[in-house]
């Protein structure tokens, strides 16, 4: 989807196939933001598993996905020069300025530049900064759809620990 207009993927079925994954994705984003939506900058950080995920921390390495597959992958930029973190495991780090609002404003700024750099694009073209090497978009999509898979549903368990059912 080249806008940032909520469309879900039951409005998509007749489309081509571009626009469903945009769709999908779309809601993955969505899901994920909101994960943080009610709660408080304290909820927002607890570590409640040994691993580097809290909820502000899995926003925070959505947006670094971002960044990762639509503008390294896409523009050939380094990670240096996006002003990214080395290594996805870095991306988790929370830091004193990492509030609820500025991790989802940087989130949802991420997606809509996201949205930008393949709005032009069909799925068969190649992007060629990734550490791979060339890959379609098709395959890009479908990694991003399955990492945010993962990390909505890590979000949910987080969140109803947190918070309850």
């Amino acid at each position: 989807m080249s806008s940032s207009a909520a469309t879900s993927a039951d409005d998509v079925i007749g489309q081509p196939a571009k626009a469903q994954f945009e769709a999908f994705l779309d809601e993955h984003r969505r899901e994920l933001n909101g994960c943080l939506d009610g709660l408080t900058e304290e909820q927002a950080r607890r570590s409640l598993v040994r691993s580097r995920n809290t909820l502000l921390g899995l926003v925070k390495h959505a947006t670094f996905v971002e960044k990762v597959w639509f503008d390294e992958a896409v523009t050939c930029r380094s990670r240096a020069e996006i002003g990214i973190p080395a290594t996805p495991d870095e991306s988790f780090i929370l830091h004193d300025g990492d509030t609820i609002a500025t991790v989802q404003q940087a989130h949802r700024e991420a997606c809509r530049a996201s949205r930008r750099a393949t709005s032009s694009l069909g799925l068969d073209d190649m992007v060629r900064g990734n550490r791979r090497g060339p890959l379609p978009l098709r395959w890009v999509y479908l990694h991003v759809l399955r990492e945010l898979a993962q990390h909505c549903g890590h979000a949910d368990i987080l969140r109803e620990q947190l918070i309850g059912g």
